[in-house]
């Protein structure tokens, strides 16, 4: 699969295409839904796929105060649309020059002139063009003119529930990480280079963990202990080997905190895992934590003699869950 970062390094003699439109955030069952049925489409049709997504999300340019925290990077987006067959990504740059072009104007620039859409698949709540101004009934009418194909897809209900990237957000500001996974179809993960500490884990508690920090604008799970899996990234910048017992590539069982430190005073806010049964000096690599389910919430101890016993029990809480995972290790697909 190609990504391509705009539409002038579009490779414009690729001829007609098939086309999906979205942001695309955590690349949801909803946002599957509506990407499968564009490739089948394309499948049909004998015509390579293109997903369109933004960089960055519109919201951060339209009304950057109401920015929600994104649920995953282009990159992500890229990784899950590949493993569903897409063939192409573009990923526009938003900007205010874009999101003034009027609908019609959106439709024949970048559909027809730049990406040469045989066929436009979107969501049922799809809006485009300035001010949103151009709706799915806008876009078959604009597909009834220039001879383009518009397919617009229901969005996805699951008992009553609408699956879309608010409700998932909703669900990880509750520490609900089995509503995020069922509304995701897959566990809910985070990606980042593993960092120093304040070094109290090892030193102090007898808990060395591995700590990611992810700023306001990265979606991550309510303050609190869940349990999961941890692993080292063959994508990471160093190429020593690891000194330690982890290997590259595989998942272990891992017991997640997730949010500052109360009990020592540290407001930061930190993914820090703790790897079972493990040691590795992972500082400067690059790791992926799966979330799995939630052990219970951030609570500020009177003494660290109580905090070591609640980690004891989170530990063998974690070890009892992931034993006992819906999804046995070797079927859950690396798709975020």
């Amino acid at each position: 699969m190609n990504i391509w970062p705009g539409l002038d390094e579009f490779p414009h003699d690729i001829g007609k295409t098939v086309v999906t439109i979205g942001v695309f955030d955590g690349v949801h069952r909803g946002h599957q839904k509506l990407i499968c049925r564009a490739v089948e489409k394309a499948h049909e049709l004998g015509l390579p796929c293109v997903m369109i997504t933004f960089d960055p999300h519109p919201l951060a340019v339209i009304r950057p105060q109401a920015m929600p925290p994104i649920l995953g990077t282009v990159e992500q987006r890229a990784r899950r649309a590949d493993e569903l067959g897409v063939d192409h990504i573009v990923a526009l740059q938003f900007d205010r020059a874009l999101s003034s072009l009027e609908p019609e104007d959106f439709f024949e620039h970048v559909l027809q002139d730049k990406i040469h859409a045989a066929a436009v698949l979107v969501g049922e709540n799809f809006t485009f063009g300035h001010k949103a101004a151009g709706t799915t009934e806008t876009l078959q009418k604009l597909g009834e003119k220039y001879g383009v194909e518009v397919d617009v897809v229901e969005l996805l209900k699951d008992h009553g529930e609408r699956i879309c990237s608010t409700m998932i957000r909703k669900a990880l500001l509750l520490g609900d990480i089995r509503k995020v996974n069922w509304a995701l179809g897959r566990p809910f993960t985070v990606r980042s280079l593993v960092v120093r500490g304040a070094g109290r884990g090892g030193a102090e508690l007898g808990y060395p963990t591995a700590n990611m920090y992810f700023g306001p604008d990265v979606a991550i799970p309510a303050d609190g202990v869940y349990a999961g899996f941890f692993t080292v990234l063959d994508e990471a910048p160093s190429t020593a080997p690891i000194e330690g017992t982890m290997k590259l590539g595989v998942r272990y069982m891992t017991a997640v905190s997730v949010g500052s430190n109360p009990t020592f005073g540290d407001e930061r806010r930190s993914v820090e895992s703790f790897v079972l049964d493990e040691h590795a000096d992972l500082y400067g690599r690059y790791c992926r934590v799966e979330f799995i389910d939630f052990i219970r919430g951030m609570e500020k101890f009177s003494s660290v003699d109580e905090l070591l016993t609640h980690m004891d029990r989170d530990v063998a809480k974690a070890r009892e869950i992931l034993a006992d995972a819906d999804t046995p290790v070797e079927h859950l697909k690396e798709i975020n």
